[in-house]
């Protein structure tokens, strides 16, 4: 029988967060049974709340990645708002932050004043670039990133860089912080004590760029983007088909080159040609490679295409658009979406990656600004007084 009981059941994480490294990485604990309470500024709250209003008046960004949280807003730059802050924090197990370099010291909360003042909680801080370099002190976004970082260097075609589609940068560095939290959460239940944890969007993508960095550190060369290819392996890409479509088409060693070449292709000549004999030569022999299977993909259907490939064994994928992923048959299949609550009313959100069994993740509403206020303080102690006159001097909302 399926439970709503996660394993982090207990756990309450206080967050000060905006736009999508946080929120990611508070959302991940949310799905394994945390309580998230997501601390906002009255005056808007996090900024990714207006990015659009395409979800009934609501941004998309938002509802990806807050779904599940308390939202509590606080002037944390009064006293009062600071102080409940800490009140809140008293009863915490984590603080996630992910705000400009200096915010967390400025408010009081950085993880030296933590240490001293909650020394039981656990501080994560994901910024932009680390401490102690040139670019510490810089904004850093998730294009900036991937710029600086090279990824754009490695994306797209050769003059044309491109930035990947999805905030890579951004969701990577927040399911890091989230690793390391739960690390240091198990950790202090063995008796160690806790800790804090800081994650920078480019350490993350420095990490994300081992294979090309390892690769020119070694060779001196600097491989060019190849559009929905590898410079690593060939054959390994998209090619058109009879009837319009795209079929991906990949291979990762020489047997399976040789299953394409001999079982999907038909060709044994091109599995016997020494050009193609091993991987490093059919990526230096890729243009005439490609130009076989581009023109065996053009003569056949694409369902005809996919058919050959699995039964030879050979990875194969349909090129999708966002409409196709939308209706894909794989997540209907698998019952992989979900009806959520929000403020503009229900909306469709997808389960999270993990499969627990005998574990459904909460899916819980995309929150208001302030919803939760009223309720939280009252947890913490206020009384309805209390919390009327810090509404009225602009403490809460």
């Amino acid at each position: 029988m399926a439970t709503s009981e996660g394993p982090l059941a207990g756990v309450t994480v206080v967050t000060l967060e905006q736009a999508v490294s946080a929120p990611m990485c508070t959302r991940t604990l949310g799905d394994f049974g945390a309580r998230v309470i997501k601390v906002e500024n009255p005056r808007g709250g996090d900024f990714a709340r207006h990015y659009d209003d395409v979800v009934g008046g609501l941004a998309a960004h938002f509802v990806w990645v807050n779904r599940g949280k308390e939202s509590v807003a606080l002037d944390l730059k009064s006293p009062a708002g600071a102080a409940v802050l800490h009140r809140l924090l008293e009863r915490a197990d984590v603080l996630v932050s992910n705000l400009t370099p200096g915010t967390t010291a400025r408010l009081g909360v950085s993880p030296a004043d933590l240490e001293t003042r909650h020394p039981g909680l656990i501080a994560v801080e994901i910024d932009g670039y680390g401490p102690g370099g040139p670019l510490s002190h810089k904004r850093a976004y998730d294009l900036l990133v991937q710029a600086e970082s090279g990824a754009c260097s490695v994306t797209g075609r050769p003059g044309e860089p491109a930035k990947p589609g999805p905030p890579v940068a951004d969701v990577c560095s927040g399911l890091y912080a989230a690793l390391s939290v739960l690390a240091l959460l198990y950790g202090k239940g063995r008796g160690c004590p806790p800790s804090s944890v800081a994650v920078s969007l480019f350490d993350t993508m420095a990490e994300l760029m081992g294979y090309p960095l390892t690769y020119t550190r070694h060779s001196g060369i600097e491989q060019q983007p190849l559009g929905m290819s590898s410079p690593a392996v060939s054959p390994y890409g998209a090619y058109r088909t009879a009837d319009g479509e795209t079929v991906v088409l990949g291979t990762t060693n020489d047997r399976e080159w040789q299953r394409l070449a001999r079982e999907l292709l038909g060709r044994p000549d091109l599995a016997d040609d020494e050009r193609f004999a091993t991987n490093a030569g059919r990526v230096e022999h890729r243009a005439p490679l490609d130009a076989e299977i581009s023109a065996w993909c053009a003569r056949h259907h694409l369902g005809h295409i996919q058919g050959r490939a699995d039964a030879a064994g050979i990875g194969n994928a349909r090129y999708n658009t966002v409409n196709d992923v939308l209706a894909h048959p794989q997540l209907a299949a698998r019952d992989r979406w979900r009806e959520i609550g929000s403020p503009s009313g229900p909306v469709t959100a997808l389960l999270p990656p993990p499969v627990i069994p005998g574990y459904d993740p909460p899916m819980g509403a995309v929150p208001a600004l302030g919803e939760h206020t009223d309720t939280v303080l009252a947890e913490l102690g206020y009384g309805e007084a209390e919390i009327t006159a810090l509404r009225e001097r602009g403490a809460v909302r």
